[in-house]
């Protein structure tokens, strides 16, 4: 009997059917449609886009050096290289993130204890050449300051949950 059932629904195409009822069931509905460049849709806090480094408020840069960020990259797409400054303390000498790696797993910016690397909100960047996605210390702490105040109330809106 099951043989008879299946040659049938085979022969008369029950699953086209059913198919093109719910596509005519949803043809004639409202349309939620957002008109990109003109519109936007609203992002979290906790959006991970662009890479940032920030600057303590009396604008020293906050990375010590510590090299965790790189340790933890699964992609390997940041590489750090760390000098001792003439007061004893340890700064970078080179940060690099090659954004062609990075697979924006976040992991960076959690493992960093001084929060001086951030991803931010910025989703609408581009390079033209393989080396435009290449960011370089310099680039990444104009990033930050550019966006230093977004970024803090991000990092605010996130404490609790920290």
């Amino acid at each position: 009997m099951e043989k008879i059932t299946n040659f049938f629904k085979s022969f008369l195409l029950i699953e086209l059917v059913r198919g093109l009822a719910q596509t005519g069931k949803h043809l004639f509905s409202h349309k939620i449609t957002v008109q990109y460049p003109e519109e936007k849709t609203p992002q979290s806090y906790r959006f991970r886009g662009l890479h940032a480094q920030r600057r303590y408020a009396n604008g020293e840069e906050r990375c010590i050096g510590c090299k965790l960020c790189e340790a933890v990259c699964p992609a390997l797409a940041i590489k750090i290289e760390v000098a001792e400054r003439g007061d004893g303390t340890r700064r970078t000498t080179q940060y690099d993130i090659d954004l062609t790696k990075c697979i924006f797993c976040g992991f960076c910016e959690e493992s960093c204890p001084v929060d001086a690397i951030v991803e931010t909100r910025i989703l609408e960047y581009h390079g033209e050449k393989r080396g435009d996605l290449y960011y370089t210390k310099e680039m990444l702490l104009a990033v930050g300051d550019k966006y230093e105040e977004q970024i803090a109330k991000d990092r605010a809106a996130d404490a609790k949950y920290r």
